[in-house]
């Protein structure tokens, strides 16, 4: 049953409330009783004091300084899409740039309220793949009369913002900017003059026609200027002006819209007074740059990370379908061997445009699943699309690993190697920290262990992401083979190691092997060796990758072992006497008290629903156990509890006790926790020797219920 839901503050002072709780969440305020609710359950939010507006439906329509934006989240709360959704297909109904941008503007206007639109402006993958994937149904305008979409909407907006791209294209996105501010439309003459032939005369409340400056730089001063302090600094957009594509989220979150060229001191002094203003660990850039490098760089300067994102569509939309992210469970690590273990990574998946459009149709070739594969994939989805996460996730096989791609929650590069510079300093922690601090949420929260890291980092930074980076197996860096000789492998804190990839952005098959051969030819079978590289996904996708196979087997019959990265890491760490996840191995047996669900699902690697386990009795009580089958040297242990895999914080396990034996019948204490309100408790400890480790829990959640999404152990041999 649907809910109405009122609130009895200011929706700033509501948002309040929602920040302290999972996003999937709001709070309901009901004769001054305080109830947790369900998005999904609510239909309707009305306020009981204020001055605000109404929409014909019965919703407040919301500006962009009144959204529920919690520090934990990249992007708003919103609630959850429509019934049904307008779509309108814009390639089809064949709109002009600055149509597609004053849409794409209305479109965040709108759904900022409730999305009520949808729009195609990509014609990659087939319209209904990402509609279907987070459960919308569409209701399409006719491409005939694509202006008939305004019409539906028309009492949302209060007026347009009228400029004229004839002296510059970047008043498109000083136009885009305001008109977000303001619930206004951006519009040129010529699109006022079809507004107004459809019966629609809305006023001119700013009139940017008048303004004479035709550079970059002096447009975007005069946006600093005059509407910066106005911008939420929390995201901004950088977007080429003829591009309309996330002008929506822009427009939801009053976002400033810029396209500034680093490469030019003075817009690269503009862009950096902007940066400035944002804080690290919290704000990002959306978007692109004039040129990789320097804009990317630009960023990391300053603590920040971009999310590729020039040509993804719908954010406003698909960010609303607020899923949790069901993680794949990791299939178990058969024992190391002398043998060669290599592992391939695919290029790009950290432009989230490529994860909607291009890996789409990748993900169905031929050859996926036949041989492992290292997806790179970006840890940002798990806010801006999580169902798109889902949906790759829902078809991986156990032969498909995901990875972050560089170099971690959102493309960052601490090191340029193609033009030899640090952009973060090198010797200083202050801002790569709350990057990596924001990369381990991201990377727990969508279940990514590895980092391909762009280019390189320093030892300052190495150490920062072993401190601040718990949840990682391994981290990659980019062997451009432009140093002064090979880049070499390291382990950094005594647990994480870092590899190169060798090579890098390879464009087929062949080239792997030819890297590869290099070392395999020196491969005498007495010890494990380990080699690693990487692919570019528009030379060679999966079904080019599977040549690999037969490739390397040629190079040493019998010995190479395509693998996934997960367990290359694993098996890295075992054959350097580093700690590795016990709870990984096939060996691993494990049993528990009696329960719903199977033991295994307290150590298959995913604390998502479906893969928990739970006690079978509400008596708030319950083990589980774990034999490793010989002997190791204990030092760390990491519980998930219930909310680590999107449940409720009142049902995580309150108190329980971890205990090692070696013969399974004497047991040590090595860890206490009374009044747990955590999702995860990842506690190192004193290494001590075990066969066997045991968590037994004695006060369970608040329904009485045991409930554990996930065990890893580490130890060392």
């Amino acid at each position: 049953m649907k809910k109405t839901v009122l609130l009895a503050t200011l929706l700033t002072g509501a948002g309040q409330l929602a920040a302290q709780q999972p996003a999937t969440m709001i709070m309901e305020l009901t004769n001054g009783a305080s109830v947790r609710t369900e998005v999904g359950a609510v239909e309707r939010i009305t306020f009981s004091d204020g001055d605000y507006a109404l929409n014909s439906a019965g919703q407040r329509i919301l500006e962009a300084d009144e959204l529920c934006w919690p520090e934990e989240r990249l992007l708003p709360c919103l609630l959850p899409p429509a019934k049904e959704v307008w779509a309108l297909d814009m390639p089809a109904a064949s709109l002009s740039d600055e149509e597609r941008i004053m849409f794409c503007t209305l479109q965040g206007i709108v759904n900022r309220t409730c999305p009520r639109i949808l729009l195609y402006n990509h014609n990659e993958e087939p319209r209904s793949t990402w509609p279907t994937a987070h459960g919308i149904t569409t209701k399409a305008i006719p491409t005939a009369a694509p202006y008939s979409l305004v019409e539906k909407f028309q009492e949302e907006i209060r007026g347009l913002v009228l400029y004229s791209s004839a002296l510059s294209e970047h008043y498109a996105n000083l136009a885009a900017t305001v008109a977000g501010l303001d619930r206004l439309l951006p519009v040129t003459p010529a699109i006022r003059a079809k507004l107004i032939g459809a019966g629609m005369d809305f006023p001119v409340v700013e009139d940017l026609t008048s303004l004479t400056m035709t550079s970059a730089l002096d447009i975007y001063t005069y946006l600093y200027d005059n509407y910066w302090s106005r911008c939420n600094h929390r995201l901004l957009i950088s977007l080429r002006p003829t591009i309309p594509y996330v002008h929506d989220i822009g427009a939801v979150c009053g976002s400033a819209c810029v396209w500034l060229d680093p490469r030019n001191g003075s817009e690269r002094l503009l862009l950096s007074r902007m940066l400035r203003d944002m804080t690290p660990g919290l704000s990002f850039v959306l978007g692109w740059y004039p040129e990789e490098r320097s804009g990317v760089g630009e960023a990391t300067r300053h603590g920040l990370s971009t999310v590729p994102a020039d040509f993804f569509e719908n954010t406003s939309v698909y960010t609303a379908v607020n899923k949790p992210i069901k993680i794949p469970p990791v299939p178990k690590r058969p024992k190391l061997e002398n043998k060669v273990y290599a592992a391939v990574y695919i290029s790009d998946g950290d432009n989230i445009q490529y994860c909607q459009h291009a890996m789409a149709k990748i993900f169905e070739q031929g050859g996926r699943g036949q041989m492992a594969m290292n997806w790179t994939i970006s840890p940002s989805l798990a806010d801006i699309a999580p169902s798109m996460l889902n949906y790759y996730y829902g078809k991986a096989t156990t032969n498909d690993c995901f990875v972050s791609g560089p170099s971690g929650m959102g493309y960052a590069m601490p090191y340029d190697a193609h033009n030899s510079r640090y952009y973060a300093s090198a010797n200083s922690s202050n801002l790569i920290t709350p990057y990596a601090q924001l990369t381990q949420r991201y990377l727990e929260k969508s279940g990514l262990r590895v980092i391909t890291v762009w280019d390189d980092i320093s030892n300052v930074q190495r150490r920062v992401y072993a401190e601040n980076c718990p949840y990682l197996y391994g981290i990659t860096i980019n062997d451009w083979e432009r140093q002064a000789g090979r880049l070499t492998a390291s382990v950094q804190s005594g647990w994480l190691p870092i590899t190169p990839l060798y090579p890098c952005y390879a464009n087929s098959a062949d080239v792997i092997t030819d890297f590869f051969r290099r070392d395999i030819n020196n491969f005498t079978g007495s010890e494990p060796m380990f080699v690693t590289g990487q692919a570019t996904v528009w030379d060679a996708g999966p079904d080019k990758l599977v040549a690999l196979k037969n490739k390397l087997d040629a190079l040493s019959p019998g010995n190479v072992k395509i693998v996934r990265a997960d367990h290359w890491f694993s098996y890295y760490n075992e054959a350097h006497h580093l700690p590795f996840n016990l709870a990984m191995l096939q060996q691993t047996r494990v049993t528990s008290s009696p329960a719903k669900s199977s033991a295994r699902y307290a150590t298959d690697g995913s604390p998502s629903q479906g893969y928990m386990w739970i006690s079978r009795t509400a008596e708030s009580t319950g083990w589980v156990q774990l034999d490793f089958q010989q002997t190791y040297l204990i030092s760390r242990y990491v519980v998930r509890h219930a909310e680590a895999g999107g449940l409720e914080p009142e049902l995580n396990s309150r108190a329980f006790v971890v205990e090692t034996s070696i013969d399974g019948e004497t047991w040590t204490t090595v860890g206490t926790h009374d009044d747990n309100t955590e999702p995860v408790t990842d506690a190192s400890i004193t290494p001590v020797e075990a066969q066997y480790l045991r968590v037994s829990v004695s006060d369970g959640g608040a329904d009485g219920y045991v409930r554990i999404a996930d065990i890893e152990v580490y130890g060392s041999n």
